[in-house]
């Protein structure tokens, strides 16, 4: 799994497109940078039952923000009916989540057997 989480950094040269076409929607690619310091960290770790359990739990957190996020953006597709809004919106969510999932594992891999 560590080495799965370096290779998924490379999507967040994805977020440079951002930059030349305008979208701000792309910006939130540039959250996958960040799994190559959370892979780093978890290299210097024994692969074990805890980092998967962690792994799991921070998934089902970020499982979570995602489904209250899409369901709000779908909610408000509805009032606002225009393709900037669903844009802004679902690179909103999906920042949120891979955050949620990156401070997730940092903070359930930091605290231990808790």
């Amino acid at each position: 799994m560590k080495r799965a989480l370096k290779y998924l950094g490379f999507l967040g040269f994805l977020g440079l497109l951002g930059l030349f076409t305008g979208i701000p929607g792309f910006y939130g690619f540039f959250n996958f940078f960040g799994l190559w310091g959370l892979s780093n960290h978890l290299a210097k770790q024994k692969s074990d039952e805890l980092l998967a359990s962690n792994t799991a739990r921070a998934g089902r957190n970020a499982f979570v923000v995602s489904m209250v996020g899409l369901s709000l953006t779908i909610a408000a597709l509805a009032f606002f009916k225009t393709l900037e809004v669903a844009g802004t919106s679902v690179a909103v969510v999906f920042t949120a989540q891979l955050l949620t999932f990156i401070f997730s594992l940092t903070y359930y891999e930091k605290r231990g057997n808790v």
